[in-house]
């Protein structure tokens, strides 16, 4: 897939930070164009440093940076691209977003605690940029905190097509939680399943216990689907769940492969027969000992970028 130039593509611009140069370079190898040069490093105190390499004067500016692990660099990182660009006069700039951190502080749970979700959309509105365009955020709601236009991509469908692929006897998709059940039935439509719902609580951050589940999985093969995996706990305890209830074998897919800690030998070492997750996070060479598979969000945020900036509809990749 590649674009061919115009004269109005001219303008068009995508810079990157440091969180994802790999996925940055190969969305601008399928719109034709090249990386836009940037220093983008650290000063020996330990700030960071930005600075923009050519001329952006005018241009329809997109900033590349998932706000993943280190998450507060990267975060730094984006807003001082953003501010960077805005003072180098560039007609407009859209923070590309992949991955969005802090999307699970959306809300308080107890007292006395930030909604820090909340705050980095304000970092990024008064950073200066014009519009966001992200995937799968943990809380459609996030959106909400903008003030700028959001243009809120979905893995779904990509996600689906590759479950479809593989064919699978009498799949059945399973929702780890009841706030996950929508995303779960749209990904059951998608590739024609039933559907089962684990119940779960919280006692403490980052720490699920399952408590029982809705729906029949004996003899059937099950679809974990979720919008990202982190500490793989939950996960893995999933899938050993659905073994004990007669599933015959457990997928996962979720969007954004987190990966905190020792999350991928919890995979490894799990009932799990297939993870798929994409690429909105760098992923490592570890992940094909756990039985990982990468599907490239690249071509759908090539059109997405493209859309954007010829101002063309972006519906219909929604469907």
């Amino acid at each position: 897939m590649g674009y061919a130039k115009t004269a109005m593509e001219g303008r068009l611009q995508i810079f990157s930070g440091n969180a994802n140069r790999v996925l940055a370079q190969e969305i601008a190898s399928y719109l034709n164009i090249n990386l836009g040069r940037a220093v983008v490093g650290t000063f020996k105190n330990g700030e960071t440093r930005i600075k923009v390499e050519e001329n952006v004067r005018g241009s329809d500016v997109f900033v590349l940076q998932p706000t993943c692990t280190p998450v507060n660099q990267n975060l730094m990182e984006l807003l001082f691209l953003i501010d960077a660009l805005r003072r180098a006069s560039a007609a407009r700039v859209t923070a590309v977003v992949p991955y969005y951190g802090y999307a699970k502080q959306e809300k308080k749970t107890t007292g006395r605690e930030p909604i820090s979700a909340k705050l980095v959309a304000n970092l990024i509105d008064v950073a200066g940029a014009d519009r966001l365009l992200t995937m799968d955020l943990h809380s459609p709601a996030i959106e909400g905190f903008f003030d700028i236009p959001v243009d809120h991509l979905q893995a779904g469908p990509l996600l689906a097509e590759y479950i479809r692929e593989l064919n699978l006897p009498d799949p059945v998709v399973v929702s780890p939680d009841a706030g996950g059940v929508g995303r779960a039935n749209s990904f059951r439509e998608r590739i024609g399943a039933g559907l089962a719902i684990i119940a779960k609580q919280r006692p403490q951050p980052d720490v699920a216990e399952i408590l029982e589940m809705v729906g029949e999985v004996d003899g059937k093969t099950a679809i974990i689907v979720d919008d990202m995996i982190s500490t793989g706990g939950t996960l893995a305890e999933a899938a050993k769940s659905l073994r004990a209830r007669g599933a015959l074998g457990v997928y996962a897919c979720a969007t954004h492969g987190v990966f905190a800690g020792d999350a991928i030998s919890i995979i490894a070492d799990s009932p799990l027969v297939e993870t798929i997750t994409t690429n909105t996070i760098p992923l490592t060479a570890k992940c094909s000992d756990a039985r990982i598979r990468i599907i490239s969000v690249a071509p759908l945020f090539a059109e997405a970028i493209m859309r954007i900036h010829k101002d063309l509809s972006l519906s219909a990749l929604f469907t």
